[in-house]
Parts: structure tokens; C-alpha cells; sequence
């Protein structure tokens, strides 16, 4: 593993015997057996920890969905300019794209289990306060712009730091179906919540979505503070005391010169990069194929975005079964595949056709960026993983706002299908650019893994 000398400097000993002493190696579970039963899917959940986390997080994100659901239609009620739900997504999305980095560098230096109580908790405060806005009939559209750019301040934070502290609970054993896990309960809500969302809007309108999604965060926020740290996988922090210490900006050039420098880490940011920027996006224009291209009016539209959900599902609950070692032939050939669907999709004007294509798309969708992730946090050292994350989702969520500007405009000039096909390539000559140039990735991936 290539570290540079000063990210050495900052491994201190004295932090690295702190952080070793709290962690009691006898707790971790021992390796359960390889038998391929339906339980293998499921084998991150031993860990109490893991279990915790995911558990709260089941309920939570079904909130989240939730919560998105009755934002979206608020806007529509307020404003009645579909723009301006554009300008919402935007708003959630940017803040991780310009200060996840900086978000990387805290969760590099904080127990992440803090962090996470922290984060959650002000998410909870913010959609507790929609919920009074609405509630009350004082809310303006100023009010859900503001709160819609609190959030997205607060996931810069949250989502390098959740992501890096997945290996802390399960270890590198357990990492890829740890992953796929989690990808599965958040396909799993995005299938569940829309749709619950939708019912209680006609039934109650939107001010309990947003009081339900408040509440929905109280058991993550229970999981996480119940978590022992003890029992957590031994991680080094940076110092945050004493001589040595390295400054923001010293903890960024270090990140930063890690990915550069580290082949199987460049190859995965640049691919994902890319393929998230032009091809991840395409969904802004699945309701113009459901109404220009396969005409199939709004009820076409969502069996269209179930199956996308449906198929995204069973990839992850697929890896989680096989819960293999990552390797950059499977990510890039899953790269390949998903560029591929997406470009049949968009030339396809017929709707069972599509119906398959989009399940498939999802499939392989899912398939790719969960070994992303999963290769990324298994090669990492633990006192970088804060900061190689944050990069990981500063290009996979951060990117959001720019491809789905790409993908709307393209679409206004030139038709949903054309400007699908349009993103759809760059994708698949990105993956295809990373297959023909994997050789040192794959050897310096080879020379890193180490569980």
C-alpha cells in the first residue's frame, strides 16, 4: 500500500495504542460457515453493532422517501413551477459536491459514531420544522429552499462519514455484504416510500409526512447511540492534540494525493465519476418516456419507476448472498453492462420491452456502484477512509445537479430518448476506457486487499 510519509507522520503511536484499546478483538464474531443458504444474505447483521445501525435505518429511510415525496408536491402546491423542484434536488446536492471533501477530513479525525448522532439529530430538527411551517400554513417556498440547502450541508457531513464507518462494525470480512445490505434498504424504501407518501397526501395532505419523517429518525439516532464502541473494529484516527498535528488543508492534500497515486483508487473515482455524471441521471426523464415515447400516461410511469426500484433490489439482495471479494472486472464489466441497458432503453418503443430493460438497468446499476464502494472502503487504509469516501461521494452524489442539467436540457432540445442514448454513451466509453487500462489497478488491488 503506497502511503505517503506524511500521512505515516500523523499515525502517531500513542493514537493508534488509544484506538486499539478501545476495541476488544474477542468480541468480534468468529467467521460462520460458507454454506450458500438464503441466511448468507444476511450474515452483516451478527454483528450487533451493524445490526443496530441497519435496523434504525430501515424505518428512517422509509421517512426519507417519504419526506421527499410530500416535498416535491409542496413545491407543485406552492409555486406550481416545476422548475423550482429542480432547484430543490440542486440545493440537497451541491453542498456535498463543494464540502464533502471537508466532511471526509472530520470524519477522518472524530469518532464517526459522534458524528452520525449529530448528523441525524439535525436532519430530525430540520423536517420537524417543515412540519411545523406546514402545519401552521405559514410555509413560503423561501422556507423549503433554505431547509432544502440545510439538508444538503448536513449529508456533506453524513454521507462520507456513514459510508466510512460501515467496515468499523462488520470488519473486512463482512464489508461486501455490508454494503449490499444497506444498497438493498435503500432500494428497499425508494420502492416503499414514494408510495406510502402518496396515499396519506390524498388522505391527510403533506404536513404528517414531514412530522412522520421527524419522528422516523428517532430509532437511527437510538441505534447509533447504542452502539459499543468497544466492539468496534480497531480504526486509526488522526490526532487531534499534540505535536504533529496535521492542518485541514494538510488532511485534504493528503486525501487527495492517496487517490491520485493509488491506481485501483483512481480507476474506481474516475469510472464512477464519469458514468454517474452522464449516465446515473437518466431517471429525470423516465416521466417524458412514459408520456412522449411509450405512451403509457401516468399510471405506465409508475410501474416504469417500480420496476427500475424492483430491479435495483435484487442486485443488492444478489451481492449480499454472494458477498464476494470485490474485483475491477466485475465493477467495470457491471459498468459495461448498465451502459449498454440504458442505451436499449432509450432506443426501445415498446413498453413491456422497457419495463424488462429498466428492471435490468437498475440491476446493474446497483451491481456498480455497491462494488465501487465496496472496493474502495476494502483498500483504503482506515486512517484515509473518511476522506477517500468523501471523494467517492462527492463524484457519485455530488454530481447530481450537473447530470441532471445535462440530461433536462438535452431532453427539452432534442427528445428523452435522445438525451438518454446521450448520456449512455460517455458512460459506456468510460467503462470501456477502464477496462483496457485496469492492468495496474488490478495489480495494486491485488497487492492492497488484505481480509
Amino acid at each position: 500500500m503506497r502511503v505517503s510519509s506524511e500521512a505515516e507522520a500523523t499515525l502517531a503511536p500513542s493514537a493508534v495504542a488509544e484506538e486499539v484499546s478501545t476495541a476488544k478483538t474477542t468480541a468480534v464474531p468468529q467467521p460462520i460457515s460458507s454454506q450458500k443458504s438464503v441466511f448468507r444474505a444476511f450474515r452483516a447483521l451478527r454483528h450487533r453493532n451493524f445490526r443496530l445501525f441497519w435496523l434504525g435505518q430501515l424505518i428512517s429511510l422509509i421517512g426519507t422517501w417519504m419526506q421527499t415525496t410530500a416535498q416535491a408536491w409542496l413545491v407543485l402546491e406552492l409555486a406550481h413551477d416545476a422548475w423550482l423542484l429542480g432547484v430543490v434536488g440542486a440545493l440537497q446536492f451541491l453542498p456535498v459536491l463543494f464540502f464533502a471533501l471537508f466532511g471526509g477530513i472530520i470524519a477522518d479525525r472524530l469518532p464517526k459514531k459522534r458524528i452520525l448522532v449529530l448528523t441525524q439529530s439535525s436532519a430530525a430538527v430540520q423536517a420537524f420544522l417543515m412540519w411545523v411551517l406546514v402545519a401552521s400554513g405559514t410555509v413560503q417556498i423561501w422556507h423549503v429552499l433554505v431547509l432544502a440547502l440545510l439538508l444538503g450541508i448536513t449529508n456533506a457531513l453524513d454521507m462520507p462519514t456513514r459510508q466510512a464507518f460501515v467496515v468499523e462494525m462488520v470488519g473486512r470480512e463482512d464489508l461486501p455484504n455490508a454494503v449490499a445490505l444497506n444498497s438493498s434498504l435503500f432500494n428497499m424504501a425508494r420502492v416503499l416510500g414514494p408510495g406510502l407518501g402518496g396515499l396519506l397526501i390524498a388522505r391527510l395532505g403533506v404536513a404528517p409526512l414531514f412530522l412522520l419523517n421527524a419522528i422516523s429518525f428517532l430509532p437511527v439516532i437510538m441505534g447509533i447511540a447504542m452502539i459499543d464502541s468497544r466492539y468496534l473494529y480497531a480504526q486509526a484516527r488522526l490526532p487531534l492534540d499534540g505535536q504533529g498535528r496535521p492542518g485541514p488543508l494538510q488532511s485534504l492534500r493528503e486525501g487527495l494525493a492517496y487517490v491520485a497515486h493509488t491506481p485501483s483508487v483512481l480507476l474506481v473515482i474516475v469510472v464512477v465519476g464519469l458514468v454517474s455524471l452522464f449516465g446515473i441521471n437518466f431517471n429525470v426523464s423516465l416521466p417524458l418516456f412514459a408520456t412522449d415515447v411509450l405512451h403509457a400516461g401516468p399510471a405506465g410511469f409508475g410501474f416504469i419507476s417500480s420496476a427500475f426500484g424492483i430491479g435495483s433490489l435484487l442486485s443488492a439482495l444478489w451481492l449480499a448472498w454472494a458477498n464476494r471479494r470485490p474485483t475491477l472486472r466485475s465493477l467495470l464489466m457491471s459498468g459495461i453492462a448498465f451502459s449498454i441497458l440504458e442505451a436499449a432503453f432509450a432506443l426501445s418503443p415498446w413498453y413491456l420491452p422497457s419495463l424488462i430493460l429498466i428492471a435490468l438497468t437498475g440491476f446493474t446499476q446497483i451491481a456498480f456502484s455497491a462494488l465501487a464502494n465496496t472496493t474502495l472502503q476494502a483498500v483504503t487504509p482506515d486512517h484515509l477512509r473518511g476522506r477517500v469516501m468523501s471523494v467517492y461521494m462527492m463524484v457519485f452524489a455530488g454530481s447530481s445537479p450537473l447530470g441532471n442539467l445535462y440530461t433536462g436540457a438535452l431532453a427539452a432540445l432534442f427528445g428523452a430518448p435522445v438525451a438518454v442514448l446521450a448520456g449512455a454513451i460517455p458512460s459506456l466509453l468510460a467503462a470501456l476506457a477502464g477496462w483496457f487500462l485496469r492492468g495496474p489497478a488490478e495489480r495494486d488491488l491485488k497487492e492492497s486487499l488484505h481480509f
